[in-house]
């Protein structure tokens, strides 16, 4: 079996997950990427992974693909027109580009949820009777970069000003504030049949931007379940691996975007934790032409688990810095009131950080998973204290 695997930077999931998980299926694999010198080791082909012709070339030129595949944000409709022009399992190109457009995202769902947005393209005005509190947002944005709340008019004139100047080309969208807490949908399907693997509450950083501080286990409400599978439907979702956020507002579930693609940060992992099953090979073995009734998405292992980012709070140099953690494999027999903890660093003593007030600001992540929230909280709890990280 063949697999392209199609990126960019070499995330956790990619080196931690796919590449592991299509090694134990025994599978051959060439990376597509702009950054081959990022892949020692490993059988690269360069090309313009934004562009399917480039794609598609790069392929034909190469081995006979069995499963063209991306994780990236950004590469899934070009990912899925390779897909398609080589009879392949994938994705339908126009639900990732609707996914991936936070102003097509709303068209797509008008029809489910009544959540008011309107499309800034460059160089237009602010557009007026807007019910504020609204958050504006670059349409194709990611990370919750320029992501922001506005309570008027002329702040909304300011906040869009401020996006310009650093994004003159981009289309935004300026919609009204989805009040209440904010969870996630995680789905994996094939085009016929879509299951719910999990979800997880969210937990934000103080407004008006949108930092994901922390993220802990917590499926769906089975009452929220008809109107998401409806939205996802409206979009198009409905094949390969899907992460939904969406706010309980007092009307309901509404969907805040669809992210085409698995979690990230570390959560996908923590769901592979949870469930305990091997994820990201199950990712991949839709994309070979299995169905979804092939695996087992209804059991949980462990019974709690959180992701926690460890956000700077000022910016400055790295005088400090908790250790990269890894605990063994587990047993079996996991002692009781026992927790499992992982850090990993993303930055190191002696980096400079500049606080944007993103998801870019995350110094490290720290994913814990033991029998119940109390446990695992305390466990988080003193390793913070016992592993500070420190800006000076």
């Amino acid at each position: 079996m063949r697999l392209y695997l199609s990126t960019l930077n070499p995330t956790d999931s990619v080196t931690g997950g796919f590449l592991p998980a299509a090694a134990a299926l025994g599978w051959d694999v060439t990376i597509l990427t702009d950054q081959p010198d990022r892949y020692p080791g490993y059988d690269v082909v360069a090309a313009d992974v934004h562009d399917p012709r480039a794609v598609i070339d790069a392929v034909a030129a190469h081995h006979r693909p069995d499963v063209i595949f991306s994780n990236s944000d950004h590469l899934q409709a070009a990912t899925a027109l390779a897909a398609g022009y080589f009879g392949l399992p994938g994705k339908d190109w126009r639900a990732c580009v609707t996914a991936k457009n936070k102003a097509l995202t709303r068209r797509a769902l008008a029809a489910v949820e009544p959540v008011r947005s309107v499309r800034l393209p460059p160089g237009g005005g602010v557009p007026q009777g807007l019910p504020y509190p609204v958050v504006i947002k670059p349409a194709l944005g990611v990370a919750s970069e320029d992501v922001v709340l506005v309570d008027g008019p002329d702040a909304l004139a300011a906040a869009v000003a401020a996006i310009r100047e650093r994004r003159p080309e981009e289309v935004l969208v300026a919609e009204e504030f989805l009040d209440g807490p904010v969870r996630t949908l995680e789905t994996l399907g094939d085009g016929t049949a879509r299951e719910v693997a999990g979800g997880f509450a969210t937990t934000l950083g103080p407004l008006p931007r949108f930092v994901e501080e922390r993220l802990d286990w917590r499926p769906p409400d089975p009452d929220h379940l008809a109107h998401l599978g409806a939205a996802l439907d409206a979009a198009g979702v409905g094949f390969g691996v899907c992460h939904t956020e969406y706010a309980v507002t007092p009307d309901g579930p509404r969907v805040i975007e669809i992210n085409y693609r698995l979690i990230g940060d570390n959560c996908d992992f923590l769901l592979a934790d949870l469930l305990g099953v091997p994820l990201h090979q199950w990712i991949l073995r839709v994309h070979a032409g299995e169905p979804v009734s092939s695996f087992d998405l209804g059991g949980l292992r462990a019974a709690y688990g959180s992701v926690v980012s460890l956000v700077a709070e000022r910016s400055g140099t790295v005088t400090a810095a908790p250790p990269d953690l890894s605990p063994p494999d587990p047993s079996p027999a996991e002692p009781a009131g026992g927790v499992r903890l992982w850090h990993r660093a993303l930055r190191r003593i002696g980096d400079h950080v500049e606080v944007t007030g993103t998801n870019r600001d995350y110094l490290g992540l720290l994913r814990a998973v033991g029998p119940d929230a109390a446990v695992v909280d305390a466990a988080v709890d003193t390793f913070r204290k016992e592993h500070p990280w420190v800006l000076a």
